[in-house]
């Protein structure tokens, strides 16, 4: 099962602690342990976790921990408002990591970037702002079957109240969104299509830049969930073609309560706002208020201070691993873990062998919330797995696929071998127990 680990680290280029991007000690192998970063990998009683639900929130290495520290504590003060030093300062390091997220989508300039409380906050901003303005009866919106819910309701409020409809893309055998028949059943009445670049229960990767191209075509936008793919595949919104793109903080290593809207600089330009409040206007008046340009207009009120903070500690982490080797860490894991379960009586794999960071199945007999329940028992053979059993905001795929729930082991850059046998050991516990 021993796979060479891809990350391309010898001792020497390992940085160490407080200024530090990567708080790594190293293996008696010499290969990174990326666990020594993350405090939250142990138990209370000082215990090694394995943790697999990654997809669901990852845990938060120390340097990200400390960065929220620093700006809660020492550095905290409001930003864009302040004359004073402290302030100004703190007005600095907030828009600096906006430039740290354009940068790191390689967005055509810091005035597509919007801060968002999460992916659901931001696909309901667009739903509100771009689909209030611009659908009407007879418009159609294109989703796929595997989209999380935060990817289908806020496009099925935004219908009720314009009048469009929505149509659904299915799947490939292996659970893949697909392009063929999208491409097959796309017209021009449809004028948004929204997909996810990485699916949250079956990991399937989506090729975002037909996608795209399918979407022009037609005369369609395209908006991309990428909470799943953002913390471990290099995303390049230029290239990807793509009109809106997404993805929350929390998944990406970061505090939860933060997440990044890129839209497309003319797009965004267009946009009414959504919410009101203080900072998003130009001038007020009982008469007429006047609005401040984008990215500006859609962040009303005061902003996730701290917690932009925090994610442009987390981007620092991961950017200075590797989006690459992470990819490559990740995909060894999944082909680990897919091998290893492929072996065990009653269990049948969910989802594309070329999973990102994801493997769903389920076992015959044993309900989803019974597997993770007795996963996240220490027994005799010191299993402790913690993962995600249920629907994962997805019932419409759950239908799809004939089941009411999976079970869902994820992977992040602290993982190694040891949690797939983790995993292989807690099934065969749960063989055991439910005969």
């Amino acid at each position: 099962m021993t796979e060479h680990s891809p990350f391309p680290f010898a001792s020497s280029d390992v940085e160490k602690r407080d200024n530090g991007r990567v708080l790594t000690s190293l293996d008696t192998n010499g290969v990174p342990d990326f666990r020594a970063d993350f405090p939250g990998l142990v138990t209370a009683d000082g215990a090694p976790w394995h943790y697999l639900d990654t997809a669901a929130t990852a845990q938060k290495p120390q340097v990200v921990i400390d960065a929220t520290v620093r700006a809660m504590g020492a550095d905290y003060a409001t930003v864009h408002r302040g004359v004073y030093a402290r302030s100004a300062d703190m007005t600095l390091a907030f828009e600096a990591a906006r430039v740290r997220v354009a940068r790191f989508l390689n967005a055509a300039s810091t005035a597509e970037i919007v801060f968002v409380r999460g992916a659901t906050e931001g696909i309901n901003l667009v739903a509100n702002s771009w689909g209030g303005a611009n659908l009407k009866p007879g418009d159609r919106i294109l989703l796929s079957c595997l989209e999380h819910h935060s990817n289908i309701v806020p496009w099925q409020l935004i219908a009720e109240r314009t009048g469009a409809a929505i149509d659904v893309v299915p799947l490939t055998p292996d659970g893949k969104i697909d392009l063929d028949a999208m491409a097959a059943m796309i017209r021009p009445e449809h004028k948004l299509v929204a997909l996810a670049h990485v699916s949250n229960v079956l990991g399937s990767p989506l090729d975002v830049a037909r996608a795209a191209r399918i979407a022009h075509d037609a005369g369609a936008l395209l908006l991309v969930d990428g909470c799943q793919a953002a913390p471990r595949m290099k995303i390049d919104v230029q290239a990807l073609g793509c009109d809106f793109y997404l993805f929350s903080g929390h998944k990406l290593y970061g505090p939860t309560g933060i997440g990044v809207l890129w839209a497309r600089g003319d797009i965004l330009a267009a946009m009414p706002p959504w919410q009101g409040g203080g900072s998003m206007i130009d001038t007020v008046t009982f008469e007429k208020t006047t609005y401040a340009p984008a990215p500006t207009r859609f962040e009303a009120g005061t902003p996730a201070i701290v917690e932009t903070i925090g994610l442009a500690a987390a981007i620092d982490y991961v950017e200075a691993i590797g989006l690459d080797a992470i990819a490559a860490h990740e995909a060894s894991l999944v082909r680990q873990a897919r091998e290893a379960l492929r072996g065990v009586n009653s269990v049948r794999l969910l989802g594309p062998d070329d999973a990102c960071g994801i493997v769903s199945f389920v076992m015959e007999g044993v309900h989803p919330h019974d597997i993770g329940t007795i996963l996240d028992e220490s027994g005799p053979d010191g299993s402790g797995v913690a993962i995600r059993a249920g629907h994962h905001c997805a019932q419409p795929l759950m239908r799809h696929l004939g089941v009411e729930a999976t079970a869902r082991a994820s992977f992040g850059i602290y993982n190694d071998e040891s949690d797939v046998a983790a995993l292989i050991r807690g099934l065969e516990r749960v063989r055991t127990i439910f005969g």
